[in-house]
Parts: C-alpha cells; sequence; structure tokens
C-alpha cells in the first residue's frame, strides 16, 4: 500500500524520497526490517497470549532427553511467522504481482491447514489433530492452484533467449521493447548442465509436437508433487528447538538471490539465468518471510519459548515449494532444502527398512535409533542446540553450493 502512496506522491507532487519506492532492494531492505521488529517486539506479546488460552503443546513420550520440561509450551507459534510476513508484504509489495498475489494466497492456505491441525491437538489433547488425508487433500489442493495459475494466467511469462546488442540498449536505458517478446512456457532449469533449460513439455511431445498443448498434464501433477512433498519436508524437519526456523531462514534467503536476478534483465543475462518478468517483486515477499523467520528465532531458539506447531511449518514448506516454482529452481530445491530433504528420506529409509525386515525376518529393524534424523542424534546423546547449529551449517554449506549454480553450468 505505501508503494502506490508514494508512486501517487512522487508523480504528482514530487515528493522527496518518493523514488526510493520504485527500488525492489530498497522495499526489501524495508520489508526485512518491519518483519523483524514486529516478530521481536510483537511476538511476546502473541506468546503470552497463546499461554493465557492454554495452547500448550501435547508432547508425546518418545524417550528424549529434556523431553518432559517442553510440555505446556505454547503452540501455534507460527502465527508470529504468518503475520510478521504479511504485514510487511501488504506495506511494501506491488499487490497486484500475480506471483505476491500466489505467495498471500500460499500463506494463508497452509495457515489455516496447519492452524486447525493444532487447534485439533490442543483440543483433544492428543498429537492426532487434523486427519492426514485432509492435509494431504489441503496440499494437493494448494498445489492445484499454484499449478493451474503457473501454466494458465497471462502474466507468468519468461523471456526468450536475448542477443547481446540487446542487453546493452537496456544498460543504455533504452527501451524493453527492443527484447523479445516474453512467452508463456513450461521450461525449468537443470543445474549443473551447459544447456541448463529443460522443458516439461518434452516429455510427451516426443510421442508427437501437437501434444504440446497438454503439457499441464505433466506439469500441474509435479507441481502438485512439489508442494506436498516440502511442505510435508519442513513438517518433519520441525522437532527442536530452532531448527525448521533457522534452516528456512538459510532456503529463503537463498531463495531471495534466486528471485533477484531472475526478475533483473541484466544480471539474469550476465549468469545466463531464465529471465522471469515481474518475478523480481518476489524478493519483497521473500525478505518479509525471511525477517519473520529470523524474529521467530529469538524465542524458538533453545530452550524454546514457543514453537511453531503446524501453523508454522506447513506454511513454511509451502512458501519455499511456491517460490522455487515460481522462479523455476525446483530442480535445485534437493540441494537448497537439503535438510528438509535428508530428514524426509531418513523416515522414508527407516520405515520401510523396517516393513520389509519385519515381513522377511518376522521382526522389525531399523537404521536409525530413532527418525527424522535429528531424533537419531539427540539418541546418541547430543544436546539439541550442537545438533540444530551443525545442520544450520550444513545448511548454509548447501545455500552455498546452490549459488554457486548460478556460474557452475
Amino acid at each position: 500500500m505505501l508503494y502506490y502512496l508514494f508512486e501517487y506522491l512522487e508523480s504528482e507532487y514530487q515528493f522527496p524520497g518518493a523514488s526510493l519506492f520504485q527500488f525492489i532492494t530498497f522495499r526489501a531492505a524495508m520489508a526485512i526490517i518491519v518483519s523483524l521488529l514486529i516478530s521481536t517486539i510483537y511476538g511476546r506479546r502473541i506468546i503470552d497470549f497463546l499461554r493465557k488460552k492454554q495452547m500448550g503443546e501435547s508432547i508425546r513420550e518418545l524417550g528424549l532427553e529434556g523431553q518432559a520440561e517442553k510440555a505446556g509450551t505454547p503452540t501455534m507459534g507460527g502465527i508470529i511467522i504468518i503475520l510478521s510476513t504479511l504485514v510487511p508484504v501488504l506495506l511494501f509489495a506491488k499487490l497486484d504481482n500475480i506471483y505476491v498475489i500466489l505467495l498471500i494466497i500460499t500463506t494463508l492456505w497452509m495457515g489455516v491447514i496447519g492452524f486447525t491441525d493444532d487447534f485439533l491437538k490442543i483440543k483433544r489433547k492428543d498429537k492426532e489433530g487434523l486427519a492426514g488425508k485432509f492435509k494431504v487433500i489441503g496440499q494437493v489442493g494448494l498445489g492445484l492452484i499454484v499449478g493451474c495459475t503457473m501454466y494458465f494466467h497471462g502474466d507468468i511469462t519468461v523471456r526468450q533467449e536475448k542477443a547481446r546488442s540487446d542487453v546493452e540498449q537496456v544498460a543504455s536505458n533504452e527501451a524493453d521493447s527492443d527484447f523479445k517478446p516474453a512467452i508463456k512456457s513450461t521450461k525449468t532449469t537443470l543445474p549443473f548442465f551447459k544447456n541448463n533449460e529443460f522443458d516439461y513439455a518434452d516429455l510427451i511431445t516426443w510421442i508427437s509436437p501437437d501434444l504440446a498443448k497438454y503439457a499441464w498434464l505433466i506439469f500441474i501433477p509435479i507441481v502438485i508433487f512439489i508442494v506436498t512433498a516440502v511442505s510435508n519436508g519442513a513438517n518433519l524437519t520441525d522437532g527442536i528447538d530452532g531448527l525448521a526456523a533457522g534452516s528456512s531462514a538459510i532456503i529463503v534467503l537463498t531463495l531471495a538471490l534466486f528471485a533477484w536476478v531472475s526478475g533483473n534483465i541484466i544480471f539474469s543475462d550476465y549468469l545466463n539465468v531464465m529471465y522471469i518478468p515481474n518475478s523480481g517483486e518476489m524478493t519483497i515477499f521473500i525478505t518479509a518471510f525471511a525477517g519473520a523467520l529470523v524474529g521467530f528465532l529469538w524465542y524458538n531458539t533453545y530452550p524454546a519459548q514457543v514453537f511453531m506447531g503446524d501453523t508454522g511449518s506447513l506454511t513454511i514448506g509451502g512458501i519455499i515449494a511456491v517460490i522455487a516454482i515460481a522462479i523455476r529452481k525446483e530442480f535445485l530445491i534437493p540441494i537448497v532444502c537439503g535438510i528438509f530433504f535428508i530428514e524426509t528420506l531418513s523416515v522414508m529409509m527407516q520405515v520401510s527398512w523396517f516393513k520389509y525386515t519385519k515381513k522377511k525376518y518376522g521382526e522389525g529393524k531399523r537404521i536409525f535409533l530413532m527418525s527424522p534424523l535429528h531424533h537419531h542424534y539427540q539418541k546418541r546423546g547430543i544436546h539439541e542446540s550442537k545438533i540444530v547449529a551443525r545442520f544450520w551449517i550444513v545448511g548454509i554449506f548447501l545455500a552455498i553450493i546452490a549459488v554457486i549454480t548460478l556460474k557452475v553450468r
């Protein structure tokens, strides 16, 4: 809203400093500052409110050290993250941008699912909450919305390959109309490959070129799978104090860089990154989201004063998935979201091996002492704060690898 206000003041009254709001970098900086302030200052009030309403976590006995002390800690702290993200976005982002709209819908959609799950857990005094099938239906529904919007919406396009002279013209402040027109496309980016673009339509056009118009039958299910997988991965990672929030902050700051580069016509050409018109506006949302996560960490680091609950973890996963899809970097998810991926893989390996050995030998065996992976290290006697710090280090290392893919082909 402030963007439109200062745009009006600048055009009508030449208001001093109003032109700063035209710059994404300025608005992104303001968004992260405001989100940090909201999450740290008002976060305490939200925690006190949750404690007053007895919105405490019910702990399932898993035999982990320090587990009993966490009983009764306020949950639903994801509300802090959601509010601290949306307020700066409403203030500083262009609210008619389709990518921003899509991310706001994602935040509210997944937030409602997570909130319902947390509320039912508290009301029933158990860890079951919302039935798993309803969570999956909600995730699939969001994936369907995102997939259909990405495929059919006219404002979601990519720019065709540019000639160097065109870029030099833009650098000389000449008209953007000299560029080849933006087009609808199901292309995405493959990391580490020289010719790094892959078109989902190729999965069916090898049969017949006429099938290109049915590429949505491939694209939309893939989007649904990614949204569901990443949101569940974030949910599994949220098991010890500060792990999910800290890891997610590292991930989204990395994605902010990709979003800014993808939306900048000069830097996208220099780095040979797919130029996606209007995608740079997502940087405001992402930085606000990152600020909210870091501010939430103020209260979520060991010993946690609040848990994010599914209100936070499902929302975090959904947002990260949609950002990656929107900037055509979904194949980077196993790297940049490596912590989520490892945690999910550990659960899949544990469950599969247990079922296989039980069927074959009559007694189930385990690969890890407990899954997800962070609980395995807890069982080995490592303090959770040390586990979290080491996972953050791994997350930073993976983020650096993801950034390096901008140039390593």
